[in-house]
């Protein structure tokens, strides 16, 4: 039996539910392709199934912040999805701040797990700094999906470096993630 992965591209290219914004990039566009050469990857590896969010970067999810979250939800719930990646990339007023975070809804779980090596797969693959796996369970796809959930904080728009990472490496992004999962799951390369 494959493993199922719902891969959630947040945030909507335009409406309710938009992205940061930063260094000229759209957090939507960014989060698009991420997904995009993420779902390529797993649909090449035979040992998963991959359903994606949007499947179109015009795709707009839901008529508000609400109903677009509760839609990335109930797709993934209602698959049944195994695991629930959904991809971000953060902003700060502060441009100096930078590196890639996972978000979980609580410690020592399977999600917790997996958020380590695939925080661990980003960083080695695109070089950004480790901020860590951090509890928030205030976060709405963590709290009401039913599987192991994780929201990936990619790196900074509003930072120089990881901007550039971000705009010039998305397959790279997707490569550490996909890398994470294989080390979770302890599988080989396929």
């Amino acid at each position: 039996m494959a493993i199922k992965i719902f891969v959630d591209q947040g945030h909507n290219p335009s409406g309710p539910n938009t992205g940061a914004e930063g260094s000229g990039l759209l957090e939507q566009d960014v989060t698009y392709a991420v997904g995009v050469y993420l779902a390529d990857l797993l649909r090449a590896d035979p040992r998963f199934e991959v359903r994606l969010s949007r499947s179109t970067p015009e795709e707009i999810l839901g008529t508000s912040n609400a109903t677009s979250l509760a839609e990335r939800v109930r797709l993934a719930n209602e698959w049944p999805a195994d695991y629930f990646i959904s991809i971000h990339c953060n902003a700060n007023v502060n441009p100096a701040i930078n590196g890639t975070e996972v978000y979980v809804y609580r410690e020592n779980t399977q999600a917790y797990w997996l958020a380590q090596h695939v925080l661990a797969g980003i960083v080695a693959r695109v070089g950004t700094r480790d901020n860590g796996v951090r509890v928030r369970p205030s976060l709405y796809v963590l709290r009401r999906t039913q599987m192991p959930a994780i929201l990936v904080e990619l790196a900074y728009l509003t930072n120089t470096s990881d901007a550039m990472k971000l705009e010039n490496d998305p397959f790279g992004f997707a490569q550490g993630i996909y890398n994470g999962l294989l080390s979770y799951f302890d599988f080989e390369p396929y």
